[in-house]
């Protein structure tokens, strides 16, 4: 997932939760409403239209449409994977990047570590400034694809991942 810049701090704010996270990642797929997503996560109606309010206020989910249920009409929101620009202020980059890893644990909590079910690379690189900004696009096209190639939860024929890309420098 990439974070939209949505308003600097409130979408800090809006990420800092873990459960919003999870949402972000679920409305990728496909439009949800309140309630699928509840079901989904085992939240209460309530408690997954409060953190859907929080998200759309910060501007990292949009309203995907409305529909008529039983009498009501459903919000439906969506996660805009196009709006694809972190917060500008370092320290909230830098929270952000923790708020994902916490979210790398609790994914790795239900992950299959078979020998064919993962990929995992990790390491300080020293690499010219031209090959960091090709190789850095080359893994934004990368999550790009897998956002556009997303299917709604529990869609038959699928599988349920969790891919996580956090590349930045560091200091010399």
């Amino acid at each position: 997932m990439s974070l939209g810049e949505g308003g600097g701090r409130a979408s800090l704010r809006a990420t800092a939760h873990p459960v919003r996270l999870q949402i972000m990642s679920l409305l990728t797929g496909a439009p949800m409403t309140a309630a699928e997503v509840a079901r989904e996560l085992g939240l209460t109606h309530a408690n997954a239209s409060y953190h859907l309010r929080n998200l759309l206020a910060a501007g990292l989910i949009v309203q995907a449409g409305e529909e008529k249920i039983r009498g009501g009409v459903a919000k439906r929101y969506r996660y805009d994977t196009t709006r694809d620009h972190p917060p500008n202020d370092p320290g909230q980059r830098r929270a952000l990047f923790v708020a994902l890893g916490n979210e790398l644990i609790r994914r790795a909590a239900s992950g299959r570590f078979g020998e064919k079910n993962g990929l995992l690379g990790d390491g300080e690189f020293w690499v010219d400034p031209e090959t960091w900004v090709e190789i850095r696009a080359k893994f934004r096209d990368l999550v790009d694809e897998l956002h556009r190639a997303a299917q709604p939860p529990r869609t038959p024929g699928t599988v349920r991942t969790s891919t996580t890309v956090a590349m930045f420098e560091m200091e010399s």
